[in-house]
């Protein structure tokens, strides 16, 4: 069997994104997926809200998913607040009047990974694999073959693994990652409440939990809750009543009385920073590459911005005639990604150290830092821009 130009192992958004992006390049792509490709046209929900940036949206305007999502799902983000424990002082983010574009939008994750699917089907060149597992994959000097579980060898000048941050695909081509297990777990679930949200996020860092409520569309948010394993192990195990009041005790009563309106989903809490973002004819894209801590909310930000960089060197590099594996093109986009995630990276790495350390240093510390913050509106301004990744004019 001959060499297709791309080969993508993983099929979540990172990687549909990624083949779709190569629609226009006249590149044979594979795609190879464990689930099925009936999980695929119809994902499961999973209690994940995405915050999108406004790059982020246009990324997804430009790959034609965001017109593949029902609006009346989508919540716009109009200010966020973040709040330490009992402090009066809050660390605020506004979007500015009505009429004001919003920090950011709420999509599902299952709608994004829907609207993924749908933008690749019928795309030409374009080949899933679906139901398969990757063994191994070995190098050579003009393709690399990646064997599947079934026995079947498929070749391709150029293998990219969006295989999620626990990639098996990188540990096969000796690619290791800065981990860290924050030791924590993290549930998710939808609540009905009495009280309007106006479309505000809040961050609550308190004594010994996290907690964060994403306004959705009416009186619903989404909740985000950060606890040692068994604190979530006993949420999970509670029943829909008790859970409410439990919740409603947590967010005390910000928004009334709370009651959960969908299934819950546990998550661990691991940070991951891949220590090459490229080898030899091989590149690692979306969580393979960076896999965020949820509290910057901005994992599939940078899931959307690696399949972008890596497309541009690609395509660049075929519109050439060039090799698109050449080690050049992969070092050009590594270097930019590296450069463009790896502030974010650290600095929400202790963020989250910080307010979830619950040591008299770290409270004063954290105290300190918001009522300093609080008062600068300048950097205010400047994290917001940062955040929602528009320009902070």
């Amino acid at each position: 069997m001959g060499a297709v130009d791309v080969l993508v192992v993983g099929a979540g958004p990172a990687g549909l994104c990624l083949a779709r992006g190569l629609a226009d390049t006249g590149l044979s792509v594979n795609l190879v997926e464990l689930q099925p490709a009936a999980a695929l046209a119809e994902p499961a929900f999973d209690g994940r809200e995405i915050a999108l940036t406004h790059a982020s949206r246009q990324i997804m305007r430009t790959l034609g998913l965001w017109e593949r999502i029902d609006p009346a799902q989508v919540s716009p983000l109009r200010s966020a607040k973040v709040m330490n424990g009992a402090s009066p002082f809050a660390l605020g983010f506004a979007a500015g009047n009505e009429d004001a574009d919003p920090l950011g939008w709420l999509v599902p994750n299952h709608l994004i990974r829907r609207a993924a699917w749908e933008a690749v089907q019928g795309q030409a060149g374009l080949e899933l694999v679906d139901g398969a597992r990757v063994t191994a994959i070995e190098t050579g000097e003009a393709a690399n073959t990646v064997v599947l579980d079934d026995g079947r060898r498929l070749s391709a000048r150029l293998v990219v693994a969006a295989d999620s941050r626990f990639s098996a695909t990188r540990r096969m081509m000796g690619i290791g990652a800065q981990m860290r297990d924050f030791g924590k777990s993290m549930l998710v679930c939808r609540l009905a409440h009495e009280q309007p949200h106006q479309h505000t996020a809040w961050e609550w860092f308190g004594y010994g939990r996290t907690l964060a409520m994403l306004p959705l569309p009416g009186d619903q948010c989404s909740a985000v809750i950060t606890l040692p394993p068994q604190g979530i192990q006993e949420l999970m195990a509670m029943d829909d009543a008790a859970f409410g009041e439990a919740v409603t005790g947590f967010f005390e009563q910000r928004l009334g009385r709370m009651r959960p309106v969908g299934t819950r989903h546990a998550y661990p809490l691991v940070g991951v920073y891949a220590h090459r973002f490229a080898g030899h004819r091989y590149a690692l894209a979306g969580d393979a590459a960076v896999g965020m801590h949820p509290v910057t909310a901005h994992g599939f930000n940078f899931g959307l911005q690696s399949q972008q960089r890596l497309v541009k060197e690609v395509a660049t590099a075929a519109a050439r005639g060039g090799d698109i594996g050449a080690s050049a093109v992969l070092a050009r986009y590594e270097r930019a990604h590296r450069l463009a995630t790896r502030p974010l990276y650290e600095a929400t790495n202790a963020i989250a150290a910080l307010y979830n350390d619950s040591r008299l240093p770290a409270r004063l510390l954290r105290g300190a830092a918001l009522r300093a913050a609080h008062g600068v509106a300048p950097f205010r301004k400047m994290i917001a821009a940062h955040l929602t990744q528009r320009a902070a004019g």
